[in-house]
């Protein structure tokens, strides 16, 4: 897991192949400030989704505790403040539903071992071996 602020996001340009184009898609948009609620396909291998929604209580993210198998999930805060809860996925093995393949998402039933919130302009890095419970917020968020 990686966390840090858009500003500095080419220190981790060398983690992936993918990590430049993503970082540089975001600032290019301005940080998405002025986009509603949508998808792009950046490339075969890269989209992006905007989104705006009221966030939920820590407990009732926490029912969405997930990982992925295959792809790298990168959350940015565009504006508000959003919980994360995580916890290492060696140290999960209560799985919720099945693996998802066409999604790309496996849930599980967990508790988090550690919270940290995101504010604008901040990013976190979720590598397929963190599993994570996004959404959690008293206010609106837009990521």
């Amino acid at each position: 897991m990686i966390i840090d602020t858009i500003e500095n996001a080419s220190k981790y340009f060398s983690n992936h192949k993918s990590f430049q184009e993503a970082f540089e898609f975001i600032k290019h948009h301005g940080g998405f400030s002025n986009i509603t609620e949508t998808e792009f396909v950046i490339n075969e291998n890269l989209k992006a989704f905007v989104a705006q929604f009221q966030g939920e209580t820590i407990e009732n993210a926490a029912t969405k505790f997930e990982c992925h198998n295959k792809n790298i999930d990168i959350q940015y805060c565009i504006s508000g403040s959003e919980t994360f809860g995580w916890k290492p996925r060696q140290n999960c093995s209560n799985v919720k539903e099945a693996y998802n393949d066409e999604k790309d998402v496996l849930f599980f039933n967990e508790k988090p071992d550690m919270y940290f919130t995101l504010h604008s302009g901040q990013f976190v890095v979720f590598f397929p071996e963190d599993v994570h419970a996004p959404n959690s917020s008293d206010g609106e968020i837009k990521n």
